[in-house]
């Protein structure tokens, strides 16, 4: 593989932007638009369980420079979940993760259907 495709993305010129827009961007879109055309983020999916951070790390580094890789985690196993990434273009925006490896959540659900799930069967209950 060449470095050629790496660096044509990472190109303002040939840059076509996703339809994806973060919805908790604290700005305007002409703002937003801005710095993703700065941003050199790249996800990478649909991986082997087997592949490695140092593979992904030693395959794209031939592109260019690496800020940083993310390797997604199964939180028991410890294997990788298909999919890394270079982070972007804002530091402590690439992933959020607890002390044991799983998602943190930082929003309380109020709309709970007690008629569905434990939820409803423990609502039920009081």
């Amino acid at each position: 593989m060449s470095g050629g495709l790496l660096k044509a993305l990472c190109n303002n010129s040939y840059r076509e932007l996703s339809q994806y827009w973060d919805q908790h961007f604290q700005g305007d879109n002409e703002k937003q638009e801005k710095l993703l055309k700065k941003s050199c983020t790249l996800y990478v999916g649909n991986l082997s369980f087997y592949t490695t951070e140092e593979q992904i790390y030693e395959l794209f580094s031939k592109s260019g420079d690496i800020n940083k890789i993310i390797m997604g985690l199964d939180k028991l196993k410890k294997t990788a979940h298909k999919f890394y990434w270079d982070a972007g273009f804002k530091e402590g925006r690439q992933c959020v993760r607890g002390q044991c490896g799983g998602q943190v959540q930082d929003e309380y659900r109020r709309d709970y259907d007690a008629g569905r799930g434990s939820y409803g069967k423990l609502a039920r209950e009081q």
